[in-house]
């Protein structure tokens, strides 16, 4: 018996080609999601036809395995474009958004408040009431809205079957080349229209499925956790490590887990899963010992203790809301549980190569997930380490060389993905894992449980809940508070430190450790007198972000920097300079801003100036409301915006500011950007109205600069407000290209139709942030070129029939 369980049921050859089979299946899933285009049917039918066919034929191991290669590739490329098109046949009528609709369904997860005094929750719908057709082919309604609530925060919804009245918009987001994508996070939380809640009541004729039936559970179980433990000091923290639920977490809690790079904690995944895995593993091994010899065989033992971790883990990836990385998790588990508890005889890793591709097999859209890369990254590093030279090893030399090895391979991961590695989560990281662990997990489902079968226990373990996690808590917040130096490294950099640690690992000489770790932190511990210099560019570009209803505009040329205007803000929710400012800075090497130019003090045009100037330098900062800026930047070089030219690179860029207006839109600092050589130039007027826009025509005609030899391309003044560009303005100017910088479907409705209307009688070419995303402009053999960023966006985002492919400009 023991014979047939460790030996593989395959031959060698056939284990090879499986093992191709499966890695050539998670790189054709993985491929999707860097194609522009949705791969037609036909495309992929075909040749794997072909291929399916060529393996009946007699071929050598080489030719077999190059087919099973290309056969796997085709596979799961198919298989998760099968699943992205039936997920973007979700579709709401254009002429459905912003009108009021009916509609009936279930609760998708727990609401949570939000901002702005919302209830925001997810919605499963079985029935449109008032719905128009959608005349596409094959397209149907959305089933998973994302719903906002406002003014009802601290409410409760009446029950989890409801109908309600909404107002939707098709998914949407701003679309910059780096930084946070909402319209990513939709179509990978497979969120196929969002909106508002304008009324609600009960539907008890929605039918409850299995899936309804469980959703009701779980928020049962959350109002079980919320009476039973709902006064602990900690419950933000209780109800995310318990029942998965992040709802009650403030902006306060993710700042300190984002500093000590911690946010892992409370995400359940495959930390909390490997817990419950070795927890009831151990028990049942226990329980098995203490049964009289012989009554269970080896194999009947090994069967039983598998099937506890299994159903252990499923009941807490349940209680957790069996969300995406609980159930990534939970698929490790089953796998690595049923190749070592069943003592499977396979190579190392063997186990994390099923996984992947079960885990693509069942999500096909998880490489859309940072977790997903975080996930299985971390595991690599794990399985290259524990299978190296370190079976001997005690265990706190296991744990010191566990964590720095996967802070350091995944710091190229997380640069990957446009963020740092904080050097304070090295430490934060060796003192609470260990303590998450053995410590606070434990007493968290000890407690759980016997609070749900002895309700009054939880006056035992609320107090007992808030001590771990109190001591937990203080030492993290203590951490991020603490002044770590930031680590500024470049992509080489990090390399090489990733591959030193490699290294350090693999190596046995220990004096070559030694002197690779004091490498290591003498380079860490090292600081630069100065910040590295900014990339350089040869051309000039200007970039208008896409920041929705605000502007921020990026100026460059050889290694000079200009940047006009933030972007909007609201503090604790959302801020450009956050989202979209900084990540892109960071990705084109600019580590010093020049010249800062704040228009004036609205809150869409300077938000997040505080943060900009604290993680970028800046070398002045120029404002049309130096009052309201000040305050914001205490330290900086502030000078009010005075009629002034200056050289910017192989650029003239002029200032100048209305008379008589010190505060307010019309003390907007206008700028003109120009190049000599070609005659191209940009108008940058920030939020002037007409009256203050007859002023600087005037001032243009007096300069003679009203006139231009080459392409002019005006930021539309206030978004295009009809306050604004006026017949005037639009007819001095004579532009040949407008570009308005607006937020999709806003209440304020910008740009106005008479505003649009003026500019397209002028003949200038309109562009609207809302639908072209950021607009990149460059000069190339003396002529404007003009990229729009959704020409480059993936498939989900810009494909034919979705929201940028239809959005008109009014």
């Amino acid at each position: 018996m023991s014979g047939s369980l460790n030996s593989s049921p395959y031959p060698p050859g056939r284990r090879g080609a499986s093992v191709l089979g499966v890695i050539a299946f998670s790189g054709g899933v993985i491929l999707l999601y860097w194609l522009s285009i949705l791969p037609p049917p036909q495309w992929l039918l075909a040749p794997g036809l072909l291929l399916f066919l060529t393996l009946f034929r007699p071929a050598s191991v080489v030719i077999r395995r190059l087919t099973v290669l290309a056969l796997g590739f085709l596979v799961g490329l198919s298989w998760a474009a099968w699943h992205a098109r039936s997920q973007l046949s979700e579709v709401l009528p254009p002429e459905a958004e912003g009108k009021r609709l009916s509609v009936s369904g279930y609760l998708c997860d727990i609401p949570s408040p939000g901002s702005f005094d919302s209830l925001r929750f997810s919605f499963c719908v079985t029935r449109w009431h008032n719905l128009p057709p959608v005349n596409v082919p094959g397209a149907r309604p959305p089933d998973l809205l994302r719903l906002a609530w406002y003014g009802h925060a601290a409410e409760r919804l009446p029950g989890g079957r409801l109908r309600l009245e909404v107002k939707l918009k098709r998914p949407h987001g701003n679309l910059n080349p780096v930084g946070f994508r909402y319209e990513n996070w939709l179509f990978r939380k497979g969120y196929r229209a969002t909106g508002s809640v304008r009324s609600v009541q009960l539907d008890p004729t929605v039918p409850c499925s299995l899936h309804c039936r469980y959703r009701s559970a779980h928020l049962a179980l959350s109002d079980w956790v919320q009476n039973r433990f709902g006064g602990t000091e900690h419950f933000a923290l209780v109800s995310s490590l318990l029942i998965g639920h992040r709802g009650y977490m403030t902006q306060k809690h993710w700042d300190v887990l984002k500093a000590t790079g911690t946010i892992h904690l409370v995400a359940i995944s495959g930390l909390h899963l490997g817990l419950v895995a070795l927890g009831a593993g151990f028990l049942c091994r226990r329980l098995l010992l203490a049964w009289p010899a012989g009554r269970v065989s080896e194999l009947n033992g090994r069967r039983i203790a598998f099937v506890s971790v299994l159903v252990c883990c499923l009941a807490y990836a349940l209680a957790a809301g069996f969300t995406v990385p609980t159930r990534r998790a939970l698929v490790m588990v089953i796998v690595g549980g049923w190749l070592f508890l069943l003592a499977r005889q396979s190579p190392v890793w063997q186990p994390f190569l099923v996984s992947l591709a079960v885990v693509l097999l069942l999500d096909p859209f998880a490489p859309l997930d940072q977790g997903f890369w975080l996930s299985f990254a971390a595991v690599a590093v794990l399985i290259a380490v524990f299978s190296a030279r370190l079976a001997g090893a005690g265990w706190l030399a296991s744990l010191l060389v566990a964590q720095i090895s996967v802070f350091a391979g995944l710091w190229p991961v997380l640069e990957t993905f446009g963020q740092g590695q904080p050097l304070a989560g090295l430490l934060a990281n060796l003192i609470s894992i260990p303590w998450v662990s053995l410590v606070v997990m434990p007493l968290l489902v000890t407690g759980g449980l016997m609070t749900a079968a002895i309700p009054e226990a939880a006056n035992l373990f609320g107090p007992a809940f808030d001590t771990v996690l109190g001591l937990l808590w203080h030492f993290l917040d203590w951490l991020a508070r603490w002044q770590v130096p930031e680590i500024a490294a470049s992509t080489e950099e990090i390399a090489a430190v990733s591959m030193l640690t490699v290294f350090m690992v693999f190596a046995p000489f220990n004096g070559f450790r030694l002197v690779a770790v004091v490498s290591a932190l003498v380079w860490l511990g090292s600081s630069p007198s100065s910040l590295p210099q900014n990339a350089r560019v040869d051309q000039p570009e200007i970039r208008v972000w896409d920041v929705g209803q605000g502007l921020s505009v990026l100026v460059r040329h050889g290694r000079e920097v200009l940047v006009y205007d933030t972007g909007p803000a609201v503090p604790g929710v959302f801020s450009a300079v956050e989202s979209t400012l900084l990540p892109t800075l960071k990705a084109e090497g600019i580590h010093r801003i020049d010249t800062l130019v704040i228009s004036h003090g609205d809150s869409d045009h300077a938000g997040g100036v505080s943060e900009l100037a604290e993680q970028v330098e800046i070398g002045r900062v120029v404002a049309g409301e130096t009052g309201a800026i000040r305050n914001q930047i205490p330290g900086v070089p502030i000078v009010p915006c005075e009629r002034a030219t200056e050289t910017f690179g192989a650029l003239t860029i002029d200032y100048w500011q209305g008379e008589g207006a010190s505060e307010g839109n019309d003390a907007s600092c206008v700028i003109r950007i120009h190049h000599p050589e070609s005659g191209i130039e940009w108008i940058l007027p920030g939020d002037i109205t007409e009256s203050v826009e007859s002023q600087y025509l005037a001032f243009l005609s007096v300069g003679g600069k009203l006139r231009h030899s080459g392409s002019r391309v005006v930021i539309a003044p206030h978004h295009g407000s009809k306050t604004s560009s006026s017949e005037a303005w639009v007819q001095g100017l004579d532009p040949d290209w407008v570009i308005y910088t607006a937020g999709y479907r806003h209440r304020y409705g910008h740009p106005h139709q008479m505003v649009t209307a003026r500019y397209r009688r002028s003949g200038a070419i309109p562009l609207n942030t809302a639908c072209s995303g950021s607009v990149l402009m460059t000069i190339a053999d003396n002529r404007l070129v003009l990229k729009e960023m959704r020409r480059e966006a993936p498939f989900w985002i810009g494909g034919p029939g979705l929201t940028r492919d239809q959005c008109k400009i009014p």
